[in-house]
């Protein structure tokens, strides 16, 4: 067990990491914002080229789910030694499940809300939304259950390895 810890702590880093580097375009990331947020960022005609379509997030999120199903596959297989679907599911959910509330709590109700970096231009007078709490959690809550099906397959190609 103390080899999760280790594992999610590193995890966490590197999705702060992440995060962090992202902020420096926020625009990239405008559907990780509130709606109200999204609908003036598209109304400006500054972003009007800028603005990422709807298929560019699914396909980046797709991408990136893929990543992160092999990072941690991987993970659970040869380092933790988990070779049934059972503890590869479980073992890395407990990971995902972790990971989601970090990024909840720490990284948008804490940080996202309260920090200037992620202020898109032209909408710093909707303080509100920027403290919508409640979008980032039914974030995490979706992000539950995401990580069910993620960590499902992690733990089918745990057993297959």
């Amino acid at each position: 067990m103390n080899i999760i810890i280790l594992e999610t702590i590193i995890l966490g880093i590197i999705f702060t990491i992440m995060v962090y580097k992202m902020s420096k375009n926020p625009i990239k990331e405008l559907y990780n914002y509130p709606p109200k947020i999204q609908e003036r960022v598209k109304s400006l005609e500054q972003y009007k080229n800028n603005i990422p379509t709807q298929k560019k997030k699914i396909s980046v999120k797709i991408f990136a789910a893929l990543i992160i199903i092999i990072i941690i596959s991987i993970i659970m297989r040869y380092i933790n030694n988990y070779n049934t679907i059972i503890d590869g599911f479980k073992y890395s959910f407990i990971i995902w499940s972790i990971i989601n509330c970090y990024d909840a709590i720490i990284l948008d109700c804490i940080w996202f809300c309260h920090s200037k970096r992620f202020i898109i231009k032209g909408t710093e007078d909707m303080v509100d939304e920027y403290h919508n709490y409640w979008f980032h959690i039914k974030g995490s809550i979706i992000g539950e259950i995401i990580g069910l099906f993620v960590c499902l397959i992690v733990g089918i190609i745990v057993s297959l390895l």
